[in-house]
């Protein structure tokens, strides 16, 4: 017969279990006046849509998106014009608003922008896979361990440039591999698998090391949740082996849209969250990018990693529910939804109410019909009538000093 562990008499049975996510230790990596990893909680990025060579269209999105939390923000740099372009979005940016965080994109055969680009953003994010352009042949059987090398060589010689720009300057590097654009070298060596992804990056990585590189920041993409998640763990198991400890940017690329595109995303992303595995985060959504942010903060808040809003806990309804719980939960968030950091139970009876909101500041429970008791925790402190119980609620907040004007 299984015996089940004992508690100790000074033991709750909650102390027995730990709740707390232990993320995994990473190197800190400044980007701009925001540090990914080394601890510091998770970052949130956001794309602007628009056309880099839209200064003033380009700035104005840019400031959308961190005027709503996004704390760095990447543009694409498809061409040279583009990458100079962005020396003049930078000081703009300083002298109408403040800085802020900056990453450019470079793809293709982008050695002589990601130079350009280098000395006017803050992180230079780079795909392993099309970085050196390799064209396939259509009739290949095998890659030579020659052929292997000399685009190792080729690789080499186009990114160190880029590295010595970067570590000479203090500024960090994205190595942004995608599970859709893998090089058909690592194709032919490890398939179209987590391993083939796992393996662009530490080839790039090992470049950055050998020339003394280290603020360094890696992602492995994927369309798919279930290899997003293997490739991201395998990624931090490969790292912890090789003694390496750089953060993890998580995403979910391609993710679509609505609600479907947000469940996708979170399934990736608090997944691996979760495991204590990343430490910036970004939701990639076919919406406007301003919509990207709350899902972000929505994730982050879920799992107790960072505290943006206040936590509303309300039961799902049921028939011993006393009012309309959906519409007093919509008033009571109206009221309350800009004290950051309260959490707030809206219960719609005593049955479960008292209880499951043990760990609230204050609830909101219909106790008995056309009346609201109101609590401080788990103390009940008065009872109220129901068409006044929002403005108690208000006046009990107020009267602990935790009221602020919204």
């Amino acid at each position: 017969m299984q015996t089940l562990p004992t508690l100790t008499q000074s033991a709750s049975p909650a102390a027995a279990f730990d709740t707390t996510i232990h993320r995994r230790k990473t190197r800190p990596v400044k980007v701009g006046n925001v540090t990914i990893g080394g601890g510091h909680p998770v970052v949130v990025q956001s794309m602007i849509n628009e056309d880099t060579m839209d200064v003033k269209g380009s700035i104005a999105a840019i400031r959308r998106l961190h005027e709503i939390g996004c704390e760095i923000v990447r543009v694409t740099v498809p061409s040279m014009a583009h990458a100079k372009t962005l020396a003049d979005i930078k000081q703009k940016l300083r002298d109408t608003y403040q800085e802020v965080p900056l990453v450019a994109d470079v793809h293709h055969n982008g050695m002589k922008i990601a130079l350009e680009v280098a000395k006017h953003v803050d992180k230079v994010r780079i795909n392993p896979g099309l970085y050196v352009f390799e064209k396939p042949k259509v009739d290949r059987t095998e890659y030579t361990q020659a052929e292997f090398d000399e685009i190792g060589d080729k690789i080499r010689e186009t990114l160190e440039p880029l590295v010595v720009s970067l570590r000479d300057q203090g500024k960090a590097m994205r190595i942004g591999v995608n599970h859709g654009s893998l090089a058909e070298r690592m194709l032919f060596s490890y398939g179209d698998t987590p391993e083939g992804m796992v393996e662009s990056a530490l080839e790039f990585i090992r470049i950055c090391e050998s020339l003394d590189y280290h603020n360094l920041v890696i992602s492995l993409k994927a369309s798919r949740v279930p290899v997003m998640l293997a490739a991201y763990r395998l990624m931090a198991k490969r790292m912890d082996e090789l003694g390496m400890d750089y953060p993890l940017h998580l995403g979910v690329t391609e993710a679509g849209d609505g609600e479907y595109g947000r469940i996708k995303s979170t399934a990736g992303i608090g997944t691996l969250l979760a495991e204590g595995i990343g430490d910036t985060i970004r939701v990639s959504l076919t919406e406007a990018p301003e919509k990207e942010i709350p899902v972000c903060y929505s994730i982050l808040q879920a799992l107790g990693l960072r505290k943006t809003m206040v936590e509303y806990v309300a039961c799902p309804s049921c028939g011993r529910t006393l009012f309309n719980l959906e519409e007093v939960l919509h008033k009571v968030r109206e009221a309350t939804q800009h004290l950051t950091g309260l959490d707030i139970a809206v219960m719609g009876c005593i049955v479960n109410g008292p209880g499951e909101m043990a760990d609230a500041d204050y609830g909101y429970v219909g106790k008995q019909p056309g009346f609201i008791s109101l609590y401080r925790g788990r103390e009940e402190i008065k009872k109220v009538p129901e068409d006044s119980g929002v403005e108690e609620l208000i006046n009990l907040i107020k009267a602990d000093g935790r009221w602020v004007d919204p």
